[in-house]
């Protein structure tokens, strides 16, 4: 894989209960084996959520611990104000969407509601549910 990717919370959920089409899964099951990244912000909210059957938390932890934690530093930090005065999206989609562009990676989400917004700042951005429906 020679592009590298950070998978947004819902991307990452959806992932877990295999709700994308085949294409995306097996193409998420290749990112995840090889070089999963996510956001300090998608850790807090993986493990936020209380499920009522404990064996998806588990799933969650378990995705979380294979998976680089990327964190934030000044120059992300100074992109996320640009991204949130400019688009007006809540802080931590801004601070994710920050960190994919500042890291040079593409964001993997189906959130184009708001990350959609963030393309003209230079984010780069797939929609693993659009990316790989069949025509």
């Amino acid at each position: 894989m020679g592009q590298k990717y950070l998978i947004d919370t819902c991307a990452v959920i959806k992932y877990l209960e295999n709700y994308f089409p085949p294409k995306a899964l097996a193409f998420m099951d290749d990112l995840v084996d090889h070089d999963s990244k996510v956001s300090f912000i998608t850790k807090i909210e993986l493990l936020v959520w209380k499920p009522s059957n404990v064996s998806d938390l588990k799933i969650r932890e378990e995705f979380l611990a294979g998976s680089e934690i990327l964190f934030v530093d000044d120059d992300i930090i100074l992109r996320a104000i640009q991204v949130r005065q400019k688009t007006k999206i809540k802080l931590p989609d801004a601070i994710i969407a920050a960190t994919a562009i500042v890291r040079n990676l593409i964001l993997l989400s189906d959130n184009d509601k708001d990350f959609s917004k963030v393309e003209a700042l230079g984010l780069k951005y797939m929609n693993p549910k659009s990316s790989f429906t069949i025509i």
